[in-house]
């Protein structure tokens, strides 16, 4: 006789699972042009998380294509939770998010003299324990045009 699961530990598993099969879709996937991201404007010196950004195609012959972000988690990507970050809209940027929100990025606010903005870790990142998929991505990688 098979023992008892405690429905806690489904509870657990099944959301792993689902998460660790999201992240592989998102890795595995033939996206249009992806790549890694080691350094940003106005952020002294290589990025210390992964940071993969790329286009990627909505219509049947490419034409159209969107340009997403993914930012891996700090600790365990395998093992820690996939969040879908619903963000950005018609004219805005999902980047702003990203710097003012939840991402691995702040601006430093410092007085307006000209130059670029600058970059500092957010010390309240969401990154350290979860991987972020924009909701787009999510849906085109569920339901292919």
């Amino acid at each position: 006789m098979a023992a008892a699961v405690h429905p806690r530990k489904l509870c657990w598993s099944y959301p792993r699972w689902v998460s660790l099969q999201l992240l592989l879709l998102v890795v595995l996937s033939g996206l249009a042009v992806s790549m890694s991201t080691n350094s940003l404007p106005g952020f002294p010196g290589p990025l210390p998380f992964h940071l993969q950004t790329g286009y990627m195609g909505v219509d049947e012959s490419d034409d159209v294509q969107l340009f997403y972000y993914f930012v891996k988690s700090e600790r365990n990507p395998m093992e820690d939770p996939l969040v879908l970050w619903l963000t950005g809209g018609p004219g805005c940027s999902a980047f702003s998010g990203l710097v003012f929100e939840v991402g691995p990025l702040n601006f430093s606010i410092v007085e307006y003299n000209g130059s670029l903005p600058t970059l500092v870790l957010n010390p309240y990142l969401w990154t350290r324990c979860q991987t972020f998929i924009p909701y787009w991505l999510f849906m085109q990688l569920l339901c292919p045009i």
